[in-house]
């Protein structure tokens, strides 16, 4: 099966597995293959992932896609990935010394401190938009130079080369022709200057990187990359397009213009707003770059990140096993009317925006003798609608809100969503906006669309959830959850 007008590979390399898209030029996903990986624990509040694993996830997903659709049909490969997590290759051999370390872990806790301490806090926030987080690249490079130094100087003589998933996965790819990343990636690693646009020497002196080691930047579209076929799959195609995951659901959402905006459910949950060509700072949100186009000219965002909210469905089914799927959740919730009183804060890596406490964890309240497990889903749903509410109210107020990711599925989910935040809730057809939007980059790269107008009319709306509760009730079930919050924070101390 295949289009006359060729297609786009697309990969979405997320936390928890790779998923592979065959994207059509209507928009329309042909094809489909995931592979799951392991996640990697070592001690509490570590989280990591082999690198070897995500690469074989990669190569499975698409060898999936490849057994649904003729690929000589494909015209080029989009990349999107996790974001924040860090690795180290052999340059030569492209294998990796140690596990990564995830976006979500928690180790330099401590090390951020330190640095806040020193007082490097407001300048690394006016060079990067960010917070001086775990969340971050730059403190895990710091925590790797300190703790394994027979590692590091690896890194430092040159035979190691740093990166962030997309990175090591066109190294892959490429069998090792290639060391590049976007903006979308690099302005999530504490090194570099979002009004620049560039690798900054002040920050990577201050955490201890050689830049040297560093990725080289390219546009988010165009003449990228190219696959090697002996070690792809058979395949020599341009990779045309990439972009860390969440500005990739933000563009495959079409939100071009300033003030666009999405959330999306994944292993955690990311609110965007476009703001266009102008850098806009909070003490609450982020601000990151989302692409930058082949001319050099970049499109910046506004951000709140939420560490846990897909995750909290996964340790549900995992972790405490009260769920066979995540999909099994909103059946249970539906059981029940309300949450009987439960509320579930999934502080389990600590809380992001807008509360930013690295040392909060997870905490359940309000269990009686009447609490069932239907409770537990069902505060689990509400936990994330509750989370996204609190980004949302320090955000510019919405008239609608786009969603997508796995859990926009739900449909109690975002009808819960629809009645905390107060504006209508919309769901595209196509809810794996991630992968979407890194077919959409790579098409651009390749002239499958012609423009951005090109691809706003592949967007179509799937469901529509409006507020149904009075404002009183969601109100009350907010400010209890809040209450539950300051509960959760500090904890780890």
């Amino acid at each position: 099966m295949s289009s006359p007008d060729g297609a786009i590979l697309a990969i979405d390399a997320g936390t928890t597995g790779v998923t592979a898209l065959v994207v059509e030029h209507d928009g329309r996903i042909a094809a489909r293959g995931y592979q799951e990986f392991s996640q990697h624990f070592p001690r509490p509040g570590w989280v990591e992932h082999a690198p070897e694993e995500i690469w074989q996830a990669t190569l499975e997903a698409c060898r999936e896609v490849l057994k649904k659709y003729d690929a000589s049909a494909l015209r080029a490969v989009g990349i999107t990935n996790q974001r924040e997590t860090v690795m180290l290759w052999d340059r030569e051999t492209l294998g990796a010394p140690r596990r990564a370390i995830v976006w979500q872990d928690r180790r330099t806790a401590e090390l951020c401190t330190r640095l806040q301490d020193d007082g490097h806090e407001a300048r690394v926030r006016e060079l990067t938009g960010l917070r001086l987080d775990p969340y971050f690249s730059g403190t895990k490079l710091m925590w790797l130079a300190e703790h394994e130094p027979h590692t590091w100087a690896l890194v430092e003589s040159g035979r190691y080369a740093i990166g962030t998933v997309d990175s090591y996965l066109i190294a892959r790819m490429s069998r090792g022709n290639y060391h590049v990343t976007d903006v979308s990636n690099a302005c999530r690693t504490l090194l570099f200057d979002l009004e620049a646009g560039d690798w900054s020497d002040e920050l990577c002196s201050l955490f201890g990187v050689p830049r040297d080691a560093l990725p080289d930047l390219v546009p988010s579209w165009g003449d990228i990359a190219t696959t090697d076929p002996a070690t792809f799959l058979g395949l020599s195609l341009p990779i045309s397009g990439m972009a860390g995951d969440q500005q990739s659901a933000l563009f495959g959402q079409t939100c071009f213009d300033e003030g666009d905006s999405k959330c999306t459910y994944g292993t955690g949950s990311f609110i965007l707003t476009n703001t266009g060509s102008s850098v806009q700072r909070s003490d609450a949100l982020l601000a990151s770059a989302a692409w930058r186009s082949p001319d050099g000219a970049i499109t910046y965002c506004s951000e709140g990140s939420i560490f846990v909210t897909g995750a909290a469905v996964q340790w549900l089914r995992d972790g405490i096993q009260i769920v066979g799927s995540a999909a099994e959740s909103e059946a249970v919730a539906s059981t029940v009317a309300d949450s009987g009183g439960v509320v579930f804060v999934p502080a389990l890596t600590g809380l992001g925006a807008p509360h930013w406490d690295p040392q909060a964890r997870g905490l359940i309240v309000g269990i009686t003798r009447g609490t069932t497990r239907a409770h537990v889903v069902r505060a689990t749903l509400e936990a994330i609608t509750f989370e996204v509410r609190d980004v949302l109210d320090v955000m510019p107020r919405l008239s609608s809100l786009r969603v997508d990711g796995g859990a926009a599925a739900n449909d109690l989910l975002c009808q819960l969503q629809a009645d905390q935040v107060g504006v209508p809730v919309e769901r595209p057809t196509a809810v794996e906006t991630t992968g979407l939007g890194a077919a959409f980059l790579a098409g651009l790269g390749v002239g499958l669309w012609s423009s951005t107008d090109d691809l706003r009319h592949t967007w179509t709306l799937d469901r529509r959830f409006d507020p149904t509760s009075d404002r009183t009730a969601a109100d009350a079930a907010h400010a209890r959850w809040s209450r539950a919050v300051e509960l959760a924070k500090g904890w780890a101390d």
